[in-house]
Parts: structure tokens; sequence; C-alpha cells
């Protein structure tokens, strides 16, 4: 097998078809297989299975009833399970068009690089297939930001933020990701130095569907940035203070409707501390949340510690106001901080410490497809 092509798909069952066919066109006498590693809610999956088996090639799928990691995860999986070492990664929406996969493989004959970045930015690519002049914007921004706390590793990639790529396997320890969202080359690269090469693309316009993009991607994602350059810790603080700049937010407004400051901070402190468990969730701990027991366990040690933390913080706060006379939403500011490095120290060690007997989740298995099938299935 020459190539492995790894395509992470999210109800994309209108592009399947039209996206097998153009990867076809494109063989070039090189053997190669399609892995869609599949999160879907609709039919996606049946359309890919009811594809692999009209295709001339193989095709595989992996329906993940449990999505980890989302986007970076299924790509991860997908790696794992490939047959060839080069892994060439596109989206199913043919934003990635595959006319471009035959350049990238030409790159990669070279025999000098890890990894060929098909990238939006570098000279003859062009990006006129986001959505809008704000997502242009966005991802610009974004790109300049994670090149800036990424100099040395990223100093030859100019589309860090692209979900096109084509990968040497062999170059990268798969047990050392940590994937999160959908910014998986950023993860790749950020975590150990490679020889990256560059082939421009076009980035094409969706042929069907709607884009995944959302404000809750974007939280993601400077979630991964932050602890792919500072660790865990700046990660917690991140939601720490989004959490404090809402609990302060939500404690102005309530004094300026009348509202007594103390009661006003009691109200601010419950709705941020459950706000604060979901995004500590799903975002700084979610590679350890399997491990550490159930949810609702979980969010009770948290709500409890952050309760008792706020009975001992909210008199101290009192105190600040009445006898320091410092004025009531910045002595909250200040013993919001104080409280910081202790609530990091009780989750990590606390709320998601593995559990002693916390089971080993089985691997995946290919199943067996009989000889002589054009397209091969693999639904675990």
């Amino acid at each position: 097998m020459d190539l492995s092509i790894i395509v992470p798909t999210f109800n994309e069952g209108p592009n399947v078809v039209e996206l097998l066919r153009r990867i076809g066109a494109q063989s070039d006498g090189r053997t190669f297989e399609v892995i869609f590693v599949d999160d879907s809610t609709d039919d996606t999956p049946q359309i890919i299975q009811a594809a692999a088996a009209a295709s001339a090639f193989p095709v595989r799928l992996i329906h993940r009833d449990f999505p980890d990691a989302g986007l970076g995860g299924a790509v991860v999986e997908g790696f794992r399970l490939a047959q060839a070492r080069w892994c060439l990664v596109m989206d199913g929406d043919l934003q990635h068009p595959p006319e471009d996969i035959a350049r990238l493989l030409r790159r990669a004959d070279a025999g000098d690089v890890d990894i060929v970045v098909a990238s939006r930015y570098a000279a003859g690519g062009d990006s006129r297939g986001l959505a809008d002049a704000t997502r242009t914007a966005v991802s610009r921004l974004s790109t300049l930001v994670t090149k800036a706390m990424f100099p040395r590793k990223l100093a030859g990639c100019s589309d860090p933020m692209t979900g096109f790529f084509l990968l040497d396997r062999d170059a990268v320890d798969l047990d050392a990701l940590r994937p999160r969202g959908f910014k998986i080359l950023l993860e790749i690269l950020a975590r150990r130095q490679l020889r990256v090469a560059e082939v421009p693309f076009a980035f094409a316009e969706r042929h069907a569907g709607r884009s995944k993009a959302s404000f809750t991607q974007g939280v993601r994602f400077l979630v991964q940035l932050a602890m792919l350059r500072f660790g865990r810790m700046s990660a917690f603080a991140l939601v720490g203070g989004l959490g404090a700049i809402a609990n302060l937010l939500i404690m102005w407004g309530l004094i300026r409707f009348g509202v007594e400051y103390l009661v006003a901070a009691v109200i601010a402190s419950e709705v941020t501390i459950i706000g604060n468990f979901l995004l500590l969730e799903y975002l700084v701990f979610a590679d350890m949340r399997s491990e550490s027991g159930l949810m609702r366990h979980r969010f009770l040690k948290s709500f409890a510690f952050n309760n008792v933390e706020a009975i001992v913080r909210l008199p101290v706060m009192s105190v600040l106001v009445e006898s320091a006379h410092v004025p009531s939403v910045m002595a909250a500011a200040l013993t919001l901080v104080a409280a910081f490095v202790v609530r990091f120290v009780f989750h990590a060690l606390v709320v998601y410490a593995p559990r002693r007997s916390a089971p080993t989740p089985p691997a995946r298995e290919p199943v067996a497809v009989p000889e002589g099938a054009g397209g091969r299935t693999l639904d675990a």
C-alpha cells in the first residue's frame, strides 16, 4: 500500500460519492486506501458503506458512537489503522481538492521531508473558499498568533491550521499526541521538530452541507494552543479567566439592579462554578475523563469544593470591602486570583484523578472482508 487517505467526517453524506470519484481519478498508478473515520449522527455511515461496496479501490469505515477528542482524535485513530506509511489527511467536504493529492505525493517522493502541508497562504495558494471576510480574518489572525507562539517549529509552515497534509507516520509518536478539536496539524508540528515542505493549494467552496466551524471550536483552539505552549495549567487559567470575567459581569449586573453585593456574589459564583466545570470537562481535562469515574461524581467533587472555597472566599472579600474599603468588584477579583492555584491542584489531583481499577479500552480490530470485494469496509 503506497498511501492511506484519512477522511474524518461528521454528517458529510452528500459529499461521499463525489469525493471518492475524484480521489479515484487521481490514482496515478499508486495503490491506496481511503479510511473514513466517522462521527456522524445522520445516515453518512450507510452512504459510505454503499459507496465502499461499489468502489474499485479499498474503502474502510470506522464509525465512532462515542467520539473522543473531536476531529483530531478521529485523525489519530485513522493513523493507527492505516496500512501505509504515508498518510494523507483531508476533509470530506471537497474544500480540499483531491486533484492536489498528486502534487503532495510528488513533493514527498523527494525523500527529504516528514510532512507535506497543503497551504492556503503559501505563494500561489488561495483561501477564498472560507465562508466570508470574518472567517478569513479570523483564520489569518489565528495563524499569526500560532506561528508567534511556536516560532521555531512552525518556521517552515505558512498554514499550520490547515487540515490538508501528507505525513510520514513513522516520523510521529502517536502516543504523544493529545488531539483536541479541529487543529490536528498544529498538534503534530508543535510536539516534535519535523522536516516540513509546502505545496500551495486553492481552498475550494463546500460541495454540499454546512461548515462545522463554531464559537465552541474557537474556544477549543485557544485551549489547545495554551496547553501546547504552556501546559495544562495555562488552559485551566484561560477557563478560570473566562469564568472570572463572567463572575464579575454577573455580579456587576445584579448590583446594578439593586441586589446586595454579597447576594450578587453568591449567585455569580454558583453560575460560574457550573459553567467552569463544563469547560474543564470538555476542554482542559477531556483526555482524563475516561479514567476518572462518572461525570456526575466529578461534578459533585468540583461543585462541593468550589462552594467550600466560596464559603471561605466570600468572608475574606467582605473583610476587604468593609475593613480595607476595597471596591466590591475589585475585592472579588483579588480573591478569585488567590483561589486559582488551589483550584487547579484539587481538580488535577482529586476530581480527575484516575481510578485505580480503570479499565483500558479495547483496541479496535479490523473486520475481515471476503476476498474479491471491490471495496472494503471496516465498521467498528
